[in-house]
């Protein structure tokens, strides 16, 4: 299940600085690349170290994480929704991903001119959501017009369907996201195929400064109060640190930084955790000597549909699957242990795949 993140924000407030962070990152022992795409888009391996725990304990061929792909969004300008700067390029940009990063600036320096001429997320934050929901109207009332005909008619469907859409026309004319709308799930389904920008779920990232990180500031409670009533996560991260860990060579250099600065693990750690919190997600495991390997799937998916992700045959033709818990098999050191410990569990249809699970899968196509 690939995952594609979009970075927003306005100019000079850390949006590319984030990006590159992101582009040097390393994985905790590994040092999985990154790799480049395009100019503005990579992809990045999430960190986890039980994958890596596998890894040391089956020792196998090869050994692939799950990754995230991060697209740096270009072009924002006031207008954008119009087709200033480059618009329509960002707008279809965001389109396309999973979920929306929206960085803002969160800390004062002199030495860093803001484009607007002063530090004010909140008005940042709704100049990127102005220049989102006049594109989502523009596209819901195409749908409108289109569904208007129809209604005329007395086609019942196509009324609901226009009762719906006008939900939300109404609440983005009020200028709200439409993620922030109490909808039910016709009004939703009604929506669903439009993809709104404004309906992607959201990390906003407070860009900090040091002496912020690890507390708040005015600026940051500005945030917070402006998205209280959106269903959003906010997560605070300074990139000026971000960089300097990027820059250090190998882990054990970047561990003594962090020890220094009294954090755990880097911010843009932190970060794709939450992204991956916001859709949902989570991760299961796959263990042989050929190859240790992660796999992305939706919290509440049953082991067929699990083992869809990894290849269609395997969900067409499930039989069963063989799971031991990621605690089990990390204190007992190997599927064979597990095994005479009455450790491995055969489970079926129905069997919910949980985060950490070490799965066999049986098939019969």
């Amino acid at each position: 299940m690939a995952l594609k993140c979009g970075i927003v924000g306005l100019p000079n407030v850390g949006k590319s600085t984030l990006f590159n962070c992101l582009s040097k990152a390393k994985a905790q022992s590994a040092n999985y690349p990154f790799c480049t795409i395009e100019p503005n888009v990579g992809v990045i391996t999430v960190p986890d170290s039980r994958l890596i725990r596998l890894a040391e304990l089956v020792k196998p061929e090869k050994v692939q994480p799950t990754t995230v792909e991060i697209v740096d969004i270009a072009g924002l300008v006031k207008g954008a929704s119009k087709g200033e700067g480059l618009g329509n390029k960002f707008l279809a940009n965001i389109r396309e991903t999973n979920a929306i990063i929206h960085v803002l600036r969160c800390f004062d320096d002199d030495n860093i001119v803001h484009v607007d001429g002063s530090v004010d997320p909140v008005r940042d934050k709704e100049t990127i959501d102005f220049e989102l929901q006049i594109k989502d109207l523009e596209t819901i009332e195409k749908k409108k017009l289109k569904y208007e005909k129809i209604a005329k008619s007395g086609n019942k469907d196509a009324q609901k369907i226009v009762s719906s859409l006008d939900k939300y026309i109404s609440h983005l004319e009020d200028g709200n996201s439409a993620r922030s709308l109490v909808a039910s799930e016709s009004d939703f389904e009604a929506i669903e195929d439009l993809h709104l920008l404004t309906s992607k779920p959201i990390l906003y990232v407070c860009n900090v400064d040091e002496n912020t990180l690890n507390s708040s500031n005015h600026h940051v409670e500005a945030v917070r109060n402006a998205t209280k009533n959106e269903d959003s996560e906010i997560l605070l991260i300074a990139t000026a640190i971000e960089s300097e860990i990027a820059e250090l060579e190998n882990v054990e250099e970047q561990q003594m930084f962090l020890k220094e600065m009294g954090l755990e693990k880097p911010g843009i750690h932190h970060l794709i955790k939450a992204t991956y919190s916001l859709l949902n997600l989570q991760t299961f495991f796959t263990a042989g000597k050929k190859e240790v390997k992660a796999w992305t799937i939706q919290k509440g998916m049953k082991a067929p549909q699990a083992a869809g992700v990894i290849h269609t045959d395997f969900e067409k033709g499930f039989i069963r699957a063989e799971v031991i818990s990621y605690s089990d098999f990390n204190s007992l050191g190997s599927e064979l242990a597990c095994k005479e410990s009455g450790k491995i569990k055969i489970q079926g249809k129905d069997y919910i795949v949980q985060d950490g699970d070490v799965v066999h899968f049986l098939f019969n196509v």
